[in-house]
């Protein structure tokens, strides 16, 4: 007769037996099931069959990897693909994929598409008419570095700037192709009115070959805080006429770029309404007047570039309060008076650029001594007397110098062995003496590349005890200007 113990042990293992197989009845059916749905959960099939008839008219080449987009696949788990929880494709992502070809219209039928970025590569040809209309959920579209071309085809999008599924344009960049023409009102308008609703962010055109004025009023017309507009971009193109009034009202713009065009006029005084800027680039156009001493009120700017204008007049004399500048080229101008003694308040100078102007005064009274950062300093084709600054040698980091076609007196110092990083050293056309003491100090600037002398030491005898290539000395000398100086003697180059 079996033992109580031995009973209750049978009795366990049986349960046990019972709930493995009970647990086995549910698991596999379970495990089953998810592989059907694995099976069937694939993306829509008018996404997919878009996205091949696209990738039909791209290809890519060595040493870029053919896309994986296999018809046996879902295409949910293709390259540059998101799908949303419908398994509807939202994003097509594909930049620096060396693509070739051109941007078929059946990406029209991606109605869900929010993002779609074809940006560095080589896609060729238009833009088709309804690209961006039938893309209703169109938020960030980057199609720059390619080769697009043609003038771009109006874009519908309704008039509150948003689309129809409520989503707005965020960004859009077109810039690096080779587009032109004008761009279309129905998609300035509409940019408008999404930046107007607080959607459109960034804006960037540059570098193509378009023509008419460029339309910064529209995008600041409503309600200035309301504006969500924060990069401006119209670069390297073709617009001409004056910068319209209406920037003003931009007030979250940071970046506002329009250089390498044919833009005329003065700088509208609405700009400097706009505090949160951080840079203005204006350069290589056709501005007159003088730059307005409101600019000093922009106290955030950190790049200032207005170079290769008609500016008249003096440098702001306040311009020290843009104490955050890393950036002031102001260079190709006809700027006159002197170097503001405020400009010393600029501590995070980084590249100091006010060459080809009408500028005098004592440069040696300067004090530059704060400029702990700046890497190049070139205030060349001026009209500046003095000596060599001795408050330069504090600025250790300079790397470029240039002094040239003033009118400078005196020696070099030793003291310029301070700038030891300094590789380019320009100071034609001046009145230095003493050639022996420059070429023996010089010398031992050891990453110096580039040195011009040229017209000055007039008349010197050339030193003979100065051996221009030899051990310790020039150590990467590869440009050596002395032209014009009308020395005698002979220059020694043995090693």
């Amino acid at each position: 007769m079996p033992s109580p113990s031995s009973s209750s042990s049978a009795y366990s293992l049986y349960n046990s037996y019972m709930v493995s197989n009970f647990m086995v009845s549910i698991i596999v059916p379970l495990f089953l099931f998810s592989l059907f749905v694995v099976h069937v959960s694939s993306c829509s099939q008018i996404d997919k069959l878009s996205l091949l008839a696209f990738s039909g008219n791209i290809s890519t080449s060595p040493p870029f990897p053919s896309l994986n987009w296999s018809d046996s696949l879902d295409c949910c788990a293709w390259e540059g693909i998101t799908c949303d929880g419908d398994l509807r494709v939202t994003h097509l992502l594909l930049p620096s994929r060396g693509l070739t070809g051109f941007i078929s219209p059946s990406l029209t039928n991606l109605s869900s598409l929010s993002h779609l970025n074809l940006s560095h590569n080589r896609l060729s040809g238009g833009l088709q008419h309804q690209l961006y209309s039938l893309l209703s959920h169109l938020v960030v579209l980057d199609l720059s570095y390619n080769h697009l071309s043609g003038e771009l085809p109006p874009f519908g999008i309704d008039n509150s700037g948003k689309n129809s599924s409520g989503a707005a344009i965020q960004e859009l960049d077109l810039s690096n192709n080779f587009f032109n023409g004008t761009l279309p009102n129905s998609l300035l308008e509409n940019l408008a009115a999404a930046a107007a609703g607080g959607s459109l962010v960034s804006l960037t055109v540059s570098n193509n070959s378009f023509i008419g004025h460029i339309p910064t009023s529209l995008f600041c017309i409503n309600d200035r805080n309301s504006s969500s507009l924060r990069f401006l971009d119209y670069s390297s193109n073709d617009f001409d006429g004056a910068i319209q009034l209406g920037l003003g009202a931009c007030s979250k713009l940071e970046r506002f770029r329009a250089s390498f065009n044919f833009l005329s006029g003065p700088i509208l005084s609405d700009l400097f309404d706009v505090v949160s800027l951080t840079e203005i680039s204006l350069p290589l156009n056709r501005l007159t007047r003088t730059i307005g001493d409101g600019i000093v009120g922009l106290t955030n700017l950190t790049v200032l570039e207005l170079y290769s204008n008609h500016f008249t007049g003096f440098i702001p004399r306040e311009i020290g309060k843009l104490s955050k500048l890393e950036r002031l080229l102001l260079h190709v101008n006809n700027l006159t008076g002197s170097m503001p003694p405020s400009l010393m308040n600029c501590v995070n100078l980084v590249v100091l650029n006010l060459r080809v102007n009408l500028l005098e005064g004592n440069i040696s009274a300067f004090n530059f001594s704060g400029f702990l950062s700046l890497t190049t300093l070139d205030l060349g084709n001026n009209y500046f007397i003095g000596g060599l600054p001795p408050t330069l040698y504090a600025c250790k980091s300079l790397s470029a110098v240039r002094f040239a076609s003033n009118q400078l007196e005196g020696e070099i110092s030793p003291r310029i062995l301070e700038l030891e990083s300094l590789s380019f050293l320009s100071i034609s056309t001046n009145k230095l003496r003493n050639v022996t003491g420059a070429l023996t100090i010089l010398r031992g600037l050891k990453n110096l590349s580039t040195l011009m002398l040229s017209k000055n030491f007039f008349n010197e005898m050339i030193p003979q005890d100065v051996n221009i290539i030899e051990p310790g000395g020039f150590q990467k000398l590869q440009v050596l200007g002395f032209g014009g100086c009308n020395f005698t003697g002979c220059i020694n180059i043995n090693k």
